[in-house]
């Protein structure tokens, strides 16, 4: 906890603050190792499980952005990313 003057309110919010950061890391860890999974499916060339972790990458991204956990706009450029690197494997594929 911090060493923080205020008193009780200011101990409370300390706490409050806490446990949020441990929620809103426990979120990214989440998302961090479903991008991973993603890219690692794609690089392999793995066009179905490529699009199964795509899709819950974005469920992921979505669910963070309701819980105010990242902004929409973050989401939104991962989630362009991730959908260029599925097209450019589709590409590939096709050639």
């Amino acid at each position: 906890m911090a060493n923080i003057k205020g008193g009780r309110a200011a101990r409370k919010r300390d706490r409050q603050n806490e446990k949020a950061r441990k929620r809103n890391s426990v979120c990214k860890a989440k998302l961090h190792d479903a991008h991973k999974k993603l890219f690692k499916a794609a690089d392999a060339n793995d066009k179905a499980s490529a699009e199964k972790k795509f899709k819950e990458f974005v469920s992921g991204l979505d669910k963070a952005v309701k819980k105010g956990i990242i902004t929409k706009n973050t989401a939104d450029r991962k989630k362009s990313r991730a959908q260029l690197k599925l097209n450019k494997m589709a590409k590939a594929e096709a050639k």
